[in-house]
């Protein structure tokens, strides 16, 4: 499945989460590695704007949000699924608890002075200075957790995984693995990679050895791509996946639009509506470099707008 190009760095977490389905799925997959913080020209002439990490290309279609990127991997790759029926609703709640609550408990946590120590061992202080000024400018108005809180966080929410393993299940919800599993996955994978602060996991052993089963699973096939090649091959295509404008939406086909995250990093992406449904919107914008995109967005956790694209003014 080498259609299939991942823009990350090897330390995101939600890119660890995207990694480990193309482990689960034994895909191959391309891999094109963007800037830790900005500036992301390559990125931007891609999404127009949308800076989070990682994303998803296939040929000229941007997805953006692991939500997203997720169920059209798993689209293209159905075998093994990786929404099964068994796991029931209950799966996405379990999934979009972990990529917000348990994510924001467990960044703050690692982030700790040891935890820094230890993830961007040898840095210059420049570099840790400009990297927290980016991620500052992403979370304004984000009040984060102090490490006493995270700590205390994260102690009952492992307790609480580590309960649904009294049944001897080998997976969150059964006996298989689901959307949830990767979810959670990457929230522990960004704590063990600072052992000073991974302690915090050791009363937890049925929830560590999930986590180890779920490391097995690899990253897949990867096969180093640059970025300026994805851009030539977003440019060269002139293909892309069918979308539709439900009626009774509010919106038209044509629409100019601007899209953004409604908690953080909520730039703005400006273009013309060519997809609006229950789970996803999609707007097609042109660039200098990559040609014309579709550029997609689950509608969970984020704000579509009429826009007046000629003055800037959205309404």
């Amino acid at each position: 499945m080498s259609d299939l190009i991942l823009h990350h760095y090897d330390g995101s977490p939600f890119s660890e989460k995207v990694r480990l389905i193309f482990g689960y799925k034994s895909l191959a997959w391309k891999s094109v590695k963007v800037p830790v913080m900005l500036p992301k020209p390559d990125v931007v002439a891609l999404t127009g704007g949308y800076r989070r990490t990682p994303f998803l290309q296939v040929g000229a279609d941007i997805y953006c949000d692991t939500a997203l990127m997720c169920r059209v991997i798993d689209a293209m790759a159905p075998q093994p699924p990786l929404y099964p029926v068994a796991a029931s609703g209950m799966q996405h709640v379990l999934a979009q608890w972990a990529d917000s609550t348990l994510f924001w408990a467990a960044i703050p946590y690692t982030m700790q002075p040891a935890g820094v120590a230890h993830i961007f061992a040898g840095a210059p202080p420049e570099f840790l200075k400009a990297f927290g000024a980016d991620r500052a400018a992403m979370t304004p108005n984000l009040r984060r957790a102090t490490v006493p809180d995270a700590t205390a966080q994260l102690a009952s929410y492992f307790a609480w995984l580590e309960a649904e393993f009294s049944d001897r299940r080998p997976f969150l919800l059964g006996a298989h693995p689901c959307i949830a599993d990767f979810s959670v996955a990457q929230s522990l994978w960004y704590i063990r990679r600072a052992p000073p602060v991974a302690t915090v996991l050791a009363p937890f052993p049925k929830l560590i050895a999930w986590y180890e089963r779920m490391a097995a699973f690899g990253h897949g096939s990867p096969e180093k791509m640059t970025s300026g090649e994805a851009l030539d091959l977003a440019a060269q295509t002139h293909k892309h996946a069918e979308t539709h404008v439900e009626p009774g939406a509010g919106f038209e086909a044509g629409d100019a639009v601007t899209v953004s995250p409604t908690d953080y990093a909520t730039d703005l992406v400006s273009g013309t509506l060519v997809g609006l449904t229950q789970h996803e919107v999609v707007i097609a914008r042109s660039d200098e470099r990559a040609g014309q995109l579709h550029v997609h967005f689950p509608r969970i956790g984020y704000q579509v707008k009429k826009s007046k694209i000629e003055t800037g003014e959205t309404k």
